[in-house]
């Protein structure tokens, strides 16, 4: 007898013992292209098909990994029904794109290009919020406008920025950051071109005044949704061991866009007048709002250019039960109103140190420029170029200093790593505010002050990191209360450092900042941001009770009792 009929034999004679043992079946099961089809048994695998049933690509899971979790033992599902039966389209796809996965491919990056551009909208959400207070150097001339005047202008873009804080975040977790920063852009572009466009067109000086008022309202209404809603992208899109980094990489977008408007903006004045720089800044606008657009997804899982590898690092170290909410999240205004954030010791004590925080920011903001060209005789030109070295110096500091609070956090905990970082950049940039407001040397007090700036801005990625990790699923609601409270002090400081300057000059104005800065790092040894996560459970279980309990009415409120 022949090897190749013996083996014939064999083979009949072990499917006929497994056709004859109870509870089995000798059906043929059509895995998906790329795995083949083998004879499968109800909780059983041969030596035969075991090799295609379990078989992956070096770095690549098995596929049924990502439709049966990362603890399956990458078997095919039991029954006849098949794999495709038993997956919804949503699963079925992400498995076909799986299973087209270069070999030894590694993980993708998408959520880098996710934090890129929202750095992208960083940058120009701050380039426009700042173009003014280039411009105001001519517009005040132009329009015959005081300094008190235009105060009231930038107060009136803070007023729209702090009122929708809280709304935008709100929208932001209900919405999605894809369709909210998506309009919050193309609104920044509008209002941008119609600053240029618009003042001293009709009317005396008052009504040049109240066009101002009301373009700038609208663009801070506009932005309000920049950082809420970035910060909802970041907990939605990176693990809590990369967040502080990531945050910091999206304030360096600010700090670049800070560092490379006012050179531009002073040299298109020059060129073409204050109008013309408004209107090339607005195309900044709608061009980031077409990118986010395009690139962005608010489930990691819909991204078509995600692989599995990357969604397992996204996961990593997430609260299983957190990471579902995610998907379902529903906020209402009641909940906004009575939310379980507003009555957190931590969420408060945190909303005002950034209170604190932010009023020393926006001196230099808004007053920086005027205050290099009025106190320290500098050019147009040159006070351009120097009022952009603290933003630079931002852009080496920040990033520094995110990754230096994940580092810390991963070792010492995340209180004492995030407060940390964030008490010695408040005090470094206090102690550099006071010494650049005392030295006579100018370009002593430029490199201070810069230095300050950046000191100051490297506590973004521990107050952001430590929302989120507050606030749990609802980071944009979280975002927005504490921006809220920043951007009241910003209010103040737009207000009351015009006043403090005409009284009594620029050195007090510049050493009240200071104190502040001292009194911020204080609030964060009161600060322990792991108390609302261990005895709260995140303060995210009690909105989400709070949501089923407003859409069940009722009934549903008696059923949680």
């Amino acid at each position: 007898m022949s090897r190749s009929a013996g083996r014939i034999r064999w083979r009949r004679r072990r499917s006929g013992r497994l056709a004859r043992q109870p509870g089995r079946s000798t059906r043929r099961v059509h895995g998906p292209p790329g795995i083949g089809t083998s004879p499968t048994t109800s909780g059983f695998r041969d030596r035969w098909s075991a090799p295609m049933a379990v078989r992956s690509t070096k770095g690549q899971a098995h596929p049924s990994r990502l439709l049966h979790g990362a603890g399956s033992s990458g078997s095919l599902p039991e029954g006849d029904a098949g794999l495709y039966s038993r997956e919804s389209a949503r699963r079925r796809s992400q498995l076909e794109h799986v299973m087209q996965t270069p070999p030894g491919g590694g993980p993708t990056a998408v959520r880098w290009r996710i934090v890129a551009l929202l750095a992208a909208l960083s940058l120009v959400s701050y380039a426009l919020r700042t173009n003014i207070s280039i411009a105001a150097a001519l517009m005040r001339t132009d329009l015959h406008l005081t300094d008190i005047q235009l105060g009231q202008v930038f107060t009136a873009f803070m007023i729209g920025y702090a009122i929708f804080q809280v709304p935008a975040g709100a929208l932001g977790d209900r919405f999605g950051p894809r369709r909210v920063l998506t309009f919050s852009a193309a609104i920044w572009g509008l209002a941008t071109l119609m600053t240029g466009a618009l003042p001293g067109l009709i009317g005396g000086a008052a009504a040049t005044l109240t066009v101002l008022f009301v373009v700038r309202f609208l663009l801070g209404v506009g932005e309000a949704a920049t950082y809420p809603v970035a910060a909802a992208a970041v907990g939605v899109w990176m693990p809590p061991s990369e967040r502080a980094f990531a945050n910091a990489l999206v304030i360096a977008g600010m700090a670049l866009g800070s560092a490379f408007i006012p050179p531009l903006m002073s040299r298109v004045m020059v060129a073409g007048g204050w109008r013309l720089s408004f209107y090339v800044t607005s195309i900044l606008g709608f061009v980031v709002a077409a990118l986010w657009w395009w690139y962005a997804r608010d489930d990691p899982s819909r991204h078509p250019a995600i692989n599995e590898q990357e969604l397992r690092a996204i996961s990593s170290g997430r609260d299983p039960a957190a990471a579902r909410r995610l998907g379902a999240r529903r906020v209402t205004l009641r909940q906004i109103v009575d939310s379980p954030l507003l009555r957190s010791r931590n969420m408060l004590l945190i909303s005002a140190s950034y209170f604190l925080d932010t009023y020393v920011l926006f001196i230099f903001v808004f007053w920086f420029y005027l205050y290099l060209v009025d106190e320290r005789q500098f050019s147009i030109l040159k006070g351009g170029v120097y009022s952009s070295l603290p933003w630079i110096a931002a852009l080496i500091i920040v990033p520094t200093g995110g990754h230096l609070c994940d580092v810390l956090s991963q070792k010492y905990g995340r209180r004492i790593g995030r407060r940390a970082v964030a008490m010695t950049g408040l005090l470094v940039s206090a102690a550099l505010i006071a010494w650049g407001a005392r030295t006579e040397q100018p370009m002593l007090a430029i490199a201070t002050l810069s230095l300050s700036v950046g000191f100051l801005m490297a506590t973004e990625g521990p107050f952001w990191s430590s929302a989120i990790d507050i606030s749990g699923a609802y980071a944009g609601t979280a975002g927005g209360i504490m921006n809220t409270a920043g951007n009241l002090g910003g209010v103040v400081s737009t207000s009351v450092v015009p006043v403090l300057v005409s009284r009594f000059g620029w050195m007090v104005a510049l050493a009240t900042g200071s104190v502040l800065g001292v009194v911020s790092a204080l609030l964060w040894l009161l600060i322990r941001v792991d108390q609302d996560q261990r005895d709260d459970d995140s303060v995210d279980t009690q909105i989400s009770t709070g949501a089923a309990q407003t859409a069940g009415g009722p009934g549903s409120r008696r059923r949680a009792m």
